[in-house]
C-alpha cells in the first residue's frame, strides 16, 4: 500500500457515554484507565465479564465532555444494554450516536504532515478542523491514526489535504500484518481473556488503576503466568482456512484459526503444543494450508 488514504470503518458504530457521573460510571467497569481520557487522549479497553472473560472492546475518547465509544456497530445495542445494567443510581446517559460520527482510519506515511498535526505517542488525540477528534491509534502495534468525523460534514477536511478514499481491504490487511485482533471476529464473546490475545501489549488493560468488573481473574492469569494460548500471526501456503478452523499439529490440535486476508492469518496457538511442533520440526495445518509462524505477537 503506497500513498496516504483515509477508509471508513463502516463496521464500527459510537456509541455516547454522558452525564456528570459518566467517567466514574466507566472507571468502574471497563479494563484500561478512563481518567487519562480526554480530548487529548483516546485509550483501547474491554467490558468483561466478572469471571473475567471477553464481552466488548473499544476505543473511548472525549468530545465537548461526552465520551464516544468506537465499537462494533453490530454489538452496540448489546455494549448499551450491559453498561446500562450497571447504571443503578448513577446519572449517565446512554445513546447510538452512529448517526453523528463516522470512525475513520487514515493509513500511510505522512498524513500528520499533511493535516498539520503531532501526534507522536500512540492515543494522542487533537480535535479536528471542522468538528471531531484525530488521533493515534492507541495499540501500539496498529499504524496510522483514527478519527472521529461528523457525519454530516464527509471527509472535506481529508480531501483537501490530498488525503484519498482507501478501501476496507487496505486496513484489514495492515491490521493483520501488525498481529491486532478485532473483536469478536477474532475473540470468542464469554471465553476468550485479554492476556491470550495481547492487551497489555495492546495498551488495553491498566494494572494499575482500581477495581472493575472482571479484573480479578485478568490480573491473577497476567501475575501467576496462566496464559496458555497466545494470538499470533501465521503465513499461510495454501488456500486460506475460514476462522474456526483447528490448526493441528499432526494428529494434536494446537489451536485454531482467526481472520485473515491473502496469505496471512491471525491463530489463536496452543503455547504448549506449538512449541513442541516446532521442536520436533512438525508443521502446522489447517484445512489443506500449511502455516508457517511469524515472529509477531500481540
Amino acid at each position: 500500500m503506497t500513498g496516504i488514504y483515509y477508509i471508513e470503518l463502516e463496521s464500527r458504530g459510537v456509541l455516547a457515554v454522558g452525564g456528570e457521573d459518566a467517567g466514574q460510571f466507566l472507571q468502574g467497569l471497563v479494563s484500561n484507565d478512563i481518567a487519562q481520557v480526554g480530548e487529548d487522549c483516546v485509550v483501547y479497553a474491554a467490558l468483561l465479564t466478572p469471571q473475567g472473560k471477553y464481552l466488548h472492546d473499544f476505543m473511548v475518547a472525549q468530545e465537548t465532555g461526552t465520551f464516544l465509544l468506537d465499537c462494533e456497530a453490530a454489538r452496540l445495542m448489546d455494549l448499551g444494554q450491559r453498561l446500562g445494567a450497571y447504571r443503578l443510581r448513577a446519572n449517565i446517559e446512554l445513546l447510538d450516536a452512529t448517526e453523528d460520527w463516522r470512525v475513520v482510519s487514515l493509513l500511510g506515511d505522512g498524513a500528520e504532515t499533511r493535516l498539520g498535526l503531532n501526534l507522536a505517542r500512540p492515543g494522542a488525540a487533537v480535535a479536528l478542523e471542522g468538528g471531531g477528534l484525530i488521533y493515534r491509534d492507541p495499540r501500539p502495534q496498529m499504524p496510522g491514526l483514527r478519527a472521529f468525523v461528523p457525519r454530516d460534514s464527509g471527509f472535506a477536511v481529508l480531501e483537501a489535504a490530498g488525503i484519498s478514499a482507501g478501501k476496507t481491504m487496505d486496513y484489514e490487511r495492515v491490521r493483520i500484518a501488525a498481529g491486532v485482533p478485532d473483536g469478536s471476529r477474532d475473540m470468542t464473546i464469554n471465553k476468550s481473556t485479554l492476556i491470550e490475545f495481547g492487551f497489555e501489549a495492546l495498551r488495553g488493560v491498566n494494572f494499575e488503576k482500581g477495581c472493575y468488573i472482571g479484573q480479578e481473574l485478568t490480573a491473577r492469569t497476567k501475575y501467576r503466568g496462566l496464559m496458555r494460548r497466545r494470538l499470533q500471526r501465521v503465513f499461510v501456503d495454501g488456500p486460506l482456512p475460514t476462522p474456526g478452523t483447528p490448526i493441528m499439529a499432526n494428529d494434536k490440535e494446537a489451536g485454531e484459526i482467526c481472520s485473515g486476508l491473502g496469505d496471512q492469518a491471525l491463530a489463536l496457538l496452543r503455547l504448549d503444543r506449538s512449541a513442541e511442533a516446532e521442536a520436533a520440526g512438525i508443521s502446522l495445518t489447517a484445512g489443506k494450508a500449511t502455516l508457517r509462524l511469524s515472529k509477531k505477537t500481540v
